[in-house]
């Protein structure tokens, strides 16, 4: 029987606050969280790209996502972010998220010998993971940052297996995306990666978004699904093309950098990041400043 989760909405893929020494800022993270709770999300996912996973241990890992299990509400979902280039070690991670709170996985390819992830290995590491996972698991396909790529054809038959409830799909690749919403089974979700493409994937029949935007523009990227539910495709796309540079700032422009950056202008806190990212520069900042003020995200006194 198909693991039952509904992954429709908006989920931000939370940044992970340091201190300046590099540890953990857990009080930030409480504080962000807790402000966040009041936005219109419908949870978070712990350990994307976003929160700089690949720059923390197995146990710091696991120890960010419990501390946002205590402080965000029952009512939102949290998807923990448990891929490692080992199946072995992603087992361990998802059992250990698990055990804090997780209510789903997102599992990004292994991609460290890159050639080699075809559909046999793909399916032996997908597989291998979701029956051992006692939550379901989602595949995060973010070729822009590990090389892999994962074809339609791969997402259909890994589609297959019971407890792969979904994708988080960050490749862009519309034609993909439709042929996948098309012939998966019944049951499995389709998340748009980036909020650059929200829009087009929600007329494909994805569910929903898991993008950096959300960090900063929650209200505006729910507004959009609602606009689309509603059949206001016109206002919805007005407010996709709003977004766009603010999306490609806090992405491919400035990176993780971007979106802390972003947040501390925005009252959140951001803070650093870790080596070896780079903070942004001067000039770099107020060139985001402007960006989020033309946006409507930031007011010019702010």
């Amino acid at each position: 029987m198909r693991s039952e989760i509904n992954l429709a909405g908006i989920f931000p893929p939370i940044s992970t606050p340091f201190a300046d020494k590099g540890e953990i800022a857990f009080d930030h993270l409480r504080a962000n969280i807790s402000r966040w709770n009041e936005w219109p999300l419908d949870g978070y996912v712990v350990g994307g790209s976003n929160g700089e996973f690949v720059s923390q241990s197995f146990e710091e890992r696991v120890a960010v996502v419990k501390a946002v299990r205590e402080e965000m509400t029952p009512t939102h979902l949290l998807i923990a972010g448990a891929g490692k280039h080992s199946t072995q070690e992603t087992m361990e991670l998802t059992r250990a998220m698990t055990a804090v709170g997780a209510d789903a996985v997102l599992i990004v390819t292994p991609s460290y010998y890159k050639s080699k992830m075809d559909l046999r290995a793909l399916r032996s590491h997908y597989h291998t993971v979701a029956e051992a996972s006692s939550v379901p698991v989602l595949l995060y396909n973010v070729p822009a940052n590990t090389g892999v790529d994962i074809p339609a054809g791969t997402i259909l038959e890994l589609a297959q297996h019971p407890n792969i409830a979904g994708i988080k799909d960050s490749s862009g690749d519309m034609a993909k995306m439709e042929a996948v919403v098309n012939a998966a089974p019944k049951g499995f979700q389709v998340l748009a990666g980036s909020g650059s493409f929200f829009l087009p994937a929600l007329t494909l029949g994805a569910v929903g978004l898991i993008a950096a935007l959300v960090n900063i523009a929650a209200e505006d990227l729910a507004r959009i699904h609602r606009l689309f539910r509603d059949d206001q495709i016109v206002d919805a796309r007005n407010l996709q093309q709003k977004l766009i540079e603010t999306n490609s700032a806090v992405t491919s422009r400035f990176g993780v950098a971007g979106i802390k950056a972003a947040l501390d202008l925005k009252g959140f806190y951001g803070g650093p990041v870790r080596s070896p990212l780079q903070p942004l520069l001067a000039e770099e900042r107020e060139e985001l400043r402007s960006i989020l003020v033309r946006a409507g995200l930031l007011s010019v006194n702010d």
